[in-house]
């Protein structure tokens, strides 16, 4: 890893920081219909530099943490870590999150700026049977409470912030998509 100070983020750049939003809303699978649940959140993305495989690719990247909070009590319900990865070379954007019911998915894309104004979109897709970009859970989550798919969109305008997540879980006998999105801003 590199001094940080002469690292080119490239497209991460405008992700570094921290964020707060309070605009969530998290529609979970219940037995019976779903739960609507508004929420806020921080996140915080912190330069790790650089990154060198097999002396070959060289990726930059960011570690994140996110916490997420329901607002009907205040407690936190979500906990997420993991790392946004640019490679340079290819333009491909990489994001690996760990979540504390032994789920992890690597998911990739692209970045794309706006001609129009200085806004940067990355959306990265996962899927369980997806060899490149993939998704790893342990036998409980598994059998009852599968991830199938993952995808997501994340826009950066100066200090703005919006995102969308869409899991696709096999759970309760049948497929629910389980969405996430909030608006934050940079701290």
């Amino acid at each position: 890893m590199a001094d940080n100070s002469e690292i080119d983020y490239g497209p991460l750049t405008g992700l570094i920081g921290t964020w707060q939003g309070d605009k969530g809303m998290d529609v979970a699978p219940e037995p019976v219909g779903q739960s609507d649940s508004p929420y806020f959140e921080t996140i915080t993305f912190t330069p790790i530099g650089d990154v060198t495989n097999a002396e070959e690719q060289v990726l930059v990247g960011l570690r994140y943490h996110q916490t997420v909070s329901r607002k009907s009590n205040n407690k936190t319900f979500h906990d997420q870590c993991g790392y946004w990865m640019w490679d340079a070379a290819t333009g491909t954007i990489s994001h690996s999150l760990l979540i504390p019911r032994a789920v992890g998915v690597i998911a990739g894309g692209v970045a794309k700026t706006d001609p129009d104004s200085s806004a940067v979109t990355f959306e990265i897709k996962a899927g369980l049977h997806n060899p490149d970009w993939t998704i790893v859970q342990q036998p409980f989550m598994r059998d009852k409470a599968k991830t199938v798919a993952f995808h997501a969109k994340f826009t950066v305008d100066g200090d703005t912030l919006v995102y969308t997540e869409t899991t696709v879980l096999d759970i309760y006998g049948k497929k629910f998509q389980h969405t996430d999105g909030n608006t934050l801003k940079r701290i």
